[in-house]
């Protein structure tokens, strides 16, 4: 899926131009993964664009910064401005953000303490991730060969760079093998989440997703999910899940900012269910893109409207 630039990029609180955006060979983030970052969906609503949970994506950030010792000079309030900014500077109706907080170019050793922490955010128009027909046929899949990182090692509710070499790996097995995407499990063999959406299993009409424990990014699109399931009724709950649970559930779906709510039809080229969308997958999917389109009231307030505030300043650091 190739990229398509956009004018401006925000950084350390100023508008650069997209090319401008770069750095320096030697700095902290090339040789040591040091940065966390987000994603988050910008959707042209019946209202306008709007930013989808804003305010969680952020803190989220902060929290990744947070746990790696590497706090912005930033506020949240400031952090959701910008993302704002940023897609009326670009003059975006939706889109795609990516801020991320990295260690630049300092000392060279694996001390991080002496390199300075930069701030960025882009947004470009990206389609659907696991491809345009997933939403509605679902997609094949693979139990992945790769574990994810075993408890006290790499934080895995931090939204890390080095996590995502985990996911590469999970990636291109599952690509080079046929499939479009990989189930990682956790160290002791439990379902975990995909490369980079979390995983729900319907169940004798009820939802089951891993719990944060089985090395789980602590998702937005799956809270969001996990709402949706408490408005209309559908019981969920948040337990470990054996491997072979996947091949005996009626339903399988991956969650996330990019794979949005996409079903999967295979596992292991074991179909799940008649091998196709499911009833409350369908269900799910339905409730959450009528909420995101506007077209109906966005009851939980999770859309940012693009258009508050438009002459708002480029906000600065917080301290």
């Amino acid at each position: 899926m190739a990229l398509v630039k956009t004018e401006k990029i925000w950084h350390n609180g100023k508008f650069i131009p997209w090319d401008d955006a770069t750095i320096h060979v030697v700095s902290h983030v090339v040789s040591y993964a040091s940065s966390v970052f987000e994603g988050i969906r910008c959707y042209n609503t019946k209202q306008g664009p709007a930013i989808f949970r804003l305010r969680e994506h952020m803190q989220r950030l902060l929290n990744s910064a947070h746990i790696y010792r590497m706090d912005p000079d930033y506020s949240l309030d400031d952090l959701c401005a910008a993302a704002l900014d940023l897609v009326r500077t670009n003059h975006m109706d939706h889109c795609y953000i990516r801020p991320v907080v990295f260690r630049g170019y300092g000392d060279v050793g694996v001390n991080p303490f002496h390199c300075p922490i930069e701030a960025y955010m882009g947004c470009w128009n990206w389609g659907k991730y696991l491809g345009e027909e997933a939403i509605e046929r679902g997609v094949d899949v693979c139990v992945s060969s790769w574990a994810r990182s075993a408890p006290n090692t790499l934080p895995q509710m931090a939204k890390s760079a080095a996590n995502y070499m985990n996911s590469q790996l999970i990636k291109m097995e599952a690509l080079t093998n046929g499939y479009t995407e990989g189930i990682a499990l956790d160290v002791n063999g439990h379902v975990s989440e995909g490369s980079g959406e979390n995983i729900f299993l319907v169940v004798n009409g009820a939802l089951i997703t891993p719990p944060l424990a089985n090395c789980v990014l602590p998702g937005i699109t799956r809270d969001t999910v996990l709402a949706l399931c408490s408005d209309m009724d559908i019981a969920v709950s948040e337990q470990v899940v054996p491997r072979e649970m996947l091949y005996i559930a009626d339903e399988v779906f991956f969650s996330g900012t990019a794979a949005e709510i996409t079903p999967i039809r295979s596992i292991d080229k074991i179909e799940v269910g008649p091998g196709k969308r499911g009833p409350i997958t369908r269900q799910l999917q339905e409730e959450f893109f009528e909420l995101i389109s506007g077209r109906k009231a966005d009851r939980h307030h999770w859309l940012s409207p693009v258009g508050v505030n438009a002459a708002a300043p480029v906000p600065v650091a917080s301290r």
